[in-house]
């Protein structure tokens, strides 16, 4: 006769918890000592099922523990990439870097350097700059149309001659190609590092006002 498990009763809640779809050793235990206690005494689990379930459930503490472990070791290598990165990240205060981005601060009364990525070499290029509230204050014609990196300055006036005020800005690159089709421009920022800012993911740059992260630094320029 074979042997069953009960299927309902206070052993089934014992062993299934239905916040936890995961069967861990615990549970694994629980259920080969319900099969022992609910085993036919006429027919009596065999001596090698029950070893076979042993072995079973030794594998399942040792992935279990493995699992626990490798979590630890992960968490640790992590700690210390990041105490590593935020040590680094110290030592580049007063370095000027090139990073992804196209939001800026403007301080005045020095000119801004901004620059974009172009994907081929376009017909071609327009910049436009927009204050806070998103409305337009300069649009800077004729930049630069080659495949790859373009640098220009913006010194710091609105398309009438006027001075901008202090402020954050953002800016955006209109560029197309001999037919006239859209060109893809990646915006990144000049700037140098006035400090450094620790978050709970990492480290993040105070570049004229802005902060931008570790990860988003393209290039750090030799002063």
């Amino acid at each position: 006769m074979a042997m069953t498990i009960p299927a309902v009763g206070s052993s089934s809640t014992a062993v299934t918890n239905a916040s936890n779809s995961t069967l861990g050793k615990d549970d694994f235990l629980k259920l080969l000592v319900s099969q022992l206690k609910n085993q036919d005494p006429m027919n009596p689990m065999q001596g090698t099922e029950f070893a076979s379930q042993l072995a079973q459930f030794s594998s399942v503490e040792q992935l279990q523990n493995l699992n626990t472990t490798l979590t630890q070791s992960v968490q640790a290598n992590q700690l210390m990439t990041q105490s590593i990165g935020n040590s680094l990240a110290a030592t580049l205060i007063g370095r000027d870097v090139r990073a992804t981005g196209s939001s800026f601060t403007y301080s005045g009364p020095d000119p801004v350097r901004l620059g974009y990525t172009l994907t081929a070499d376009a017909h071609s290029a327009d910049v436009k700059v927009y204050n806070q509230s998103g409305g337009l204050v300069r649009t800077i014609t004729g930049t630069g149309t080659s495949n790859g990196d373009n640098t220009f300055t913006w010194d710091g006036t609105d398309d009438h001659g006027q001075k901008a005020p202090v402020g954050k800005y953002t800016f955006k690159v209109e560029a197309s190609d001999d037919q006239g089709a859209p060109l893809t421009a990646s915006p990144y920022l000049y700037g140098t590092i006035g400090g450094v800012r620790f978050k709970a993911d990492g480290a993040y740059f105070m570049i004229d006002g802005a902060e931008v992260a570790l990860s988003d630094v393209l290039e750090i320029l030799k002063n």
